[in-house]
Formats: C-alpha cells, structure tokens, sequence
C-alpha cells in the first residue's frame, strides 16, 4: 500500500505544499525534539516514508520510554512502571535514527539551528517539538515551595512519581482520605485523572475498605465519559469515591497536605495527589511556539506546521487543539503521521493532499480488568482550516467489560511497536 493510501485507510492522511526537494549530495536534515507519542512516530515514519533519503535526528534525553497511558494500573496495583517501559533503540536499530540523549536549550528559527546542553549544535531543514506538557506552578503559589513538590505528588508523567505515588498509597492507612485535585481543562489525557480515581478506588475496595478518594474537579462535570463513570463509581465504588465539581484550587499548603479553593474552601487528605494546570513543553515556550494564550501552539493542520515560525512543527499535547480534539497518546500519533507526511513531501517539491483525517481512541480501566473507552473521527475542513468531528463518527460504550479491557491491551501494544518500531 502506498504512503497516501496507508494514510486514508489509518485515518491520518497528510498535506503539504511544495518548497524544496530531496536534490544534491547532502540529505536533507529533520530534527525531532521529543521522543514520546508525536516525536518518535514522527521520527520512524520520515524514515520509512522517504526511503531513507531524508536524515532524521532525535533528541531525547530518556534511554526509556514510559507510558503514560496504562500508567493509573500501577496505582491500581495490577501493573509494575516496568510492564510500561521500553527502549527507543529500536529507532536507531531498525530505521537509521540518529539518537542524541540530550536537552535543547535553544531554537534559533531564522538561522534554523538548535543548541544542545551539551554544547553541540545541529542545524536543520525542518525541525519537529514534540515536548508535551510542563506545569503552571504559579498558578498554585505553595507548591514553589522548598520541598514542596518532592511531599505532594502529581504523576502526571509516567515514571517515578507513578512508582512514588503507589508508595504513598500503600502506606496511608485503612479509613484513610485519598485527594486528587484536577485542573481546568484542556489538560494531558481528559478521561485520566477519572480513571485515576477508579484504580484508586480499585485498590481500596480490596485492600483498604474504609477509605476514602475525593475528587476536587475544576470543571462544571466530568469532562470525559461522564455518564459511564458516574455509573461505574455509584455501582462498583459507592461509598469509596466522593465526586466534587467546580472546586477550582488556588492554591497548596504542602505540609499540611491541604488544598485550598478560590473560595478559600481547604481540604486536607492522608495522601494529596495535585494535577496542576498544563502548558506546551517549556522548549515550545522558551522558542516564542506557544501563540495561543501564551500557553498552547497553533498550527497548521494541513501540516502541523507552526503558525507562529516557519520550517518549525509542533506536535501532541502542545499544540492548540482542534475542537473536540483530546490532548491524547493515539491523537499524538496521528498527529505524527500527518505530520510525517507534510514533511516527505515537503522536502520533495509535491502538492499537498487537502483531505487530512484522523482518528483518536481512549481507554479507560475502571478495574484491573474492566474498560470503557471514547472514539472520534476528525476531518479537515477546508473552509475553517481546522479538523472536525465527522458528524456520526466514534462513541462510547455501552458499559465496562473485559472485552474492552482486552481491546485496550491489545491497543496498547499495537501503539508502542508502531511508535518505537520495535517487533
């Protein structure tokens, strides 16, 4: 199957405009920043989708890979950080990508170059960041405090607070408080911190059944799969799981391990989870990327090329989403894929294809076995230059079930090789 064949069938199909071409000794450069969801796909499909004739460097200062999907299983106790940890090295095996274990600190986009931590410095003919999310921590004065964010815990990026978090958990004692704090939206993943809730309340039920999980929610509701929840907490948590919108928190009192409303409403817990509010990656914002509330990267979905710098791509959860689009892992490898595309074809000189469409899925365990999960189709509209949700597209489910939990796993190992490029 061709690329664009593969790309309309995968739901993902790319466009871009002709500039120069793949000509003369040297290859043309790409950098990627970012080796998650959007950097490494990203990374692997330029490789594969020119034949090799493009170089592709990836800089990443992770030897491994960490999923943050399935990552609320470690909390829930049915998974390890280590059933969620891979290498990258199969890019640089499999597809020729070069790997730099490095920080950037700077992005000069009229002389299209970038300076490493290190020292070294790369130029580039298209560059790629894929930073993710860093967090708003003014927005919650206490936890600027010495020591404060090593005691409450966000873990929001897989790895070690996930491992740190379960810690604290284990340790709280039965009739324990659990309290989770969730931002406003947008933020990574909409349906997570309620999944988060449900492995919590998971383990509760099994392990400590005079505890307690409060939710303390920005939002109005539930802002993914509100109804499917609501009704697994009322029929499998009941007692366990107390749901609070529209606490909107302002601020942290670490040692006292409280969270305060801007209301002044203060709760406190044996174990205070805070998910603060979220950003683009700070490389997006250090490079003038984030041109959207100063917060957010807007692009151009045809190629998610930066609106903002020219020969610059922006992918995943820092860009400026389109609407209904979800800051997700599988909408991160779409993006990818799009943008993958816009690139090869960029560097040789074709016409674009004006029919972009992708496709996103999110799964949630509300158990160690059982799933609920959301889908939508989004295609670009040429006349608002955005993507939207194919009327009729996607849903819900009907309830939870181990299918679906198979699914999910299924889904979650079909993503990883297809993001790593590994067997």
């Amino acid at each position: 199957m061709k690329r664009r064949q593969f790309l309309h069938a995968a739901g993902a199909t790319a466009f871009l405009a002709g500039c120069t071409t793949i000509t003369g000794q040297a290859k043309p450069q790409v950098v990627v920043i970012g080796g998650g969801y959007g950097g490494a796909t990203a990374a692997r499909y330029i490789r594969l989708w020119s034949d090799s004739s493009i170089d592709v460097t990836l800089i990443e200062p992770n030897a491994q890979f960490i999923s943050c999907p399935l990552s609320n299983l470690v909390l829930g106790g049915s998974r390890q950080i280590g059933d969620l940890t891979m290498s990258i090295q199969a890019l640089a095996d499999k597809h020729g990508v070069r790997i730099i274990r490095d920080f950037v600190t700077s992005v000069n986009a009229d002389k299209r170059t970038l300076a490493l931590a290190g020292g070294q410095s790369l130029s580039y003919d298209r560059l790629i960041v894929s930073p993710g999310v860093d967090f708003m921590w003014d927005q919650l004065p206490g936890m600027l405090k010495p020591g404060a964010q090593d005691a409450i815990l966000h873990a929001w990026k897989a790895g070690a607070q996930t491992v740190a978090l379960r810690a604290q958990l284990e340790a709280m004692p039965d009739g324990g408080v659990y309290a989770m704090t969730i931002p406003p939206a947008p933020y990574r993943c909409p349906p997570g911190p309620y999944e988060r809730a449900s492995q919590v309340a998971f383990y509760f039920s099994r392990h400590k059944p005079r505890s307690k999980v409060l939710i303390l929610d920005a939002n109005d509701d539930v802002v993914s799969k509100g109804p499917l929840f609501k009704k697994v907490w009322k029929d499998r948590y009941h007692g366990i799981i107390d749901y609070r919108p529209a606490f909107r928190t302002a601020d942290i009192d670490a040692g006292a391990r409280t969270a305060i409303s801007e209301l002044g409403d203060k709760v406190q817990a044996d174990v205070l989870n805070v998910i603060p509010p979220q950003r683009a990656g700070s490389i997006a914002m250090q490079s003038g990327l984030a041109n959207v509330n100063a917060r957010w990267c807007g692009v151009d979905f045809l190629s998610f090329e930066s609106t903002q710098s020219k020969n610059i791509h922006v992918l995943g959860d820092a860009i400026a989403v389109a609407p209904l689009m979800p800051k997700s892992a599988h909408m991160a490898n779409q993006h990818a894929k799009v943008c993958a595309a816009a690139v090869v074809d960029l560097l040789s000189g074709r016409a674009p294809d004006p029919q972009p469409m992708l496709t996103n899925t999110c799964y949630s365990f509300v158990s160690d076995q059982d799933v609920i999960h959301v889908a939508s189709v989004h295609a670009y509209n040429a006349e608002k230059k955005t993507l939207l949700v194919v009327p009729g597209s996607g849903g819900v489910s009907s309830t939870a079930s181990p299918m679906e939990g198979a699914y999910a796993l299924n889904w979650a190992r079909n993503i990883w090789a297809d993001t790593l490029g590994g067997a």
